[in-house]
């Protein structure tokens, strides 16, 4: 029987791009779903909040995950003493603040049931254990094409109008190469994969990477009777969480309503000085560009320390240069010492995967950063790109489900949207 998918699109009308822009044993090939919305690839923070934006004006829209559960990265990625780094008012998501008897810094576990609390407000169903394998535009309909495979259910097409990409900039782990660490013949990890330092208790850990990350597995380590050294490679700020009580971000963020961006950094500086006191004699030197600066040109987030600046200071973490090869049971160091170890915890950050399935090249870069914002052409949006943590993928996502919002409820005025399936060997869904 011949089968034929019609979206009433007023642009252009899906038999158009059935029998004319896809290849027909290609298209068919696959299970197809038509989505009379927005496709928003990620369940974490950002695309929940997109879709919270959408489901208050009535839009319907689809959100895929390659995972089991909303917000992958912090269920399943991340170690146990984590917390916030900053305020939770700086955190919440979009029309629904966090409970009024959550503390100033909620623990992972809290804002897990807090974004679950949130999907099921906003009657957020996410579908789960879908991978995206490839996301193109199609110049000749004016749609979206976003394949995925499916779990024991092969594959899946969707063909939308708009596509939202809130994947993050932590998708995937970045694992660098060091000569002769296959020889090494101990523990080694991301630091997606630690979860407590209490099953390295009386061991040497080596940690390379001195991020937020690093040293807070570091200071973990400590807590569980371990013996942590952490690899500063190159230079990094680190600023106290707090200043005379108040957050360090929040009177950030103040200042700089009022002064130029050089002048907070130096205010921050001196701030950190005088608290922290002088790095340099424990191994940590300062970048010559400020922190804030530093943030916007390069996208390196400050360390805000939590207490393992304490332990480094009484030699519990111990501070070593950079790597130059490993071999069994050790380490050596670029200044040629050589140290003892039984685990190494690799806190080496993360990237985008966009570039993996975005067929469109131009815009996101190979670092995964969006080139155009919040918005780019052909009716594709990027949330939680930017590098302005939650409280800026808050604001992108008002901006996008607006956007799309005033486009559909203008167009839906006009003409009903609608599909109808004619197949006996093909299954379109309308949502």
């Amino acid at each position: 029987m011949h089968s034929a998918c019609y979206y009433n699109h007023p642009h252009q009308d899906l038999r158009t791009m059935v029998h004319h822009s896809f290849d027909h044993e290609e298209l068919f090939s696959r299970r197809c779903i038509l989505v009379n919305g927005p496709v928003i690839v990620g369940a974490g923070p950002s695309g929940l909040a997109v879709g919270a934006g959408l489901q208050q004006q009535g839009v319907p829209f689809v959100i895929l995950d390659r995972a089991d559960c909303i917000a992958s990265l912090w269920q399943n990625k991340t170690y146990d003493r984590l917390k916030l780094h900053l305020p939770k008012q700086f955190c919440q998501l979009p029309y629904f603040p966090f409970p009024p008897d959550f503390p100033e810094y909620p623990s992972k576990y809290q804002f897990i049931d807090y974004l679950e609390s949130y999907a099921n407000k906003f009657e957020i169903s996410p579908r789960f254990n879908e991978s995206v394998q490839s996301a193109k535009y199609d110049e000749s309909c004016g749609l979206w094409r976003v394949r995925t495979t499916v779990a024991d259910n092969g594959e899946v097409e969707y063909i939308c109008r708009w596509l939202v990409v809130a994947t993050g900039e932590n998708a995937e782990k970045v694992v660098p190469e060091f000569k002769g660490l296959d020889e090494f013949d101990g523990t080694v990890m991301h630091a997606c994969d630690y979860r407590s330092g209490e099953v390295f208790d009386g061991k040497r850990v080596l940690v390379v990477g001195c991020g937020n990350s690093g040293m807070e597995v570091s200071l973990d380590l400590c807590h569980h009777n371990a013996f942590p050294s952490m690899v500063v490679r190159s230079s990094v700020h680190i600023l106290p969480r707090e200043i005379c009580g108040r957050s360090t971000f929040e009177l950030a963020t103040s200042l700089r309503k009022w002064l130029p961006l050089k002048v907070v950094d130096k205010i921050l500086l001196t701030l950190a000085r005088c608290t922290l006191g002088n790095l340099e004699k424990y191994g940590i030197k300062r970048p010559l560009m400020g922190p804030l600066q530093l943030k916007n040109v390069e996208g390196k987030t400050p360390v805000l320390d939590i207490g393992a600046l304490q332990k480094i200071k009484s030699g519990k973490i111990q501070i070593v240069p950079g790597i130059r090869k490993f071999s069994p049971g050790r380490v050596e160091l670029v200044n040629g010492a050589n140290l003892e170890i039984d685990s190494v915890i690799l806190a080496t950050g993360y990237c985008s995967n966009v570039p993996s399935w975005l067929k469109e090249n131009d815009l996101f870069s190979k670092e995964g950063r969006f080139s155009e914002g919040w918005k780019g052409k052909a009716g594709i949006y990027a949330v939680g790109f930017t590098g302005r943590g939650l409280s800026g993928a808050s604001l992108d996502a008002v901006r996008i489900a607006q956007d799309i919002g005033k486009i559909w409820n203008q167009e839906t005025k006009q003409t009903n949207h609608y599909v109808t399936i004619s197949s006996c060997d093909r299954r379109c869904n309308n949502k």
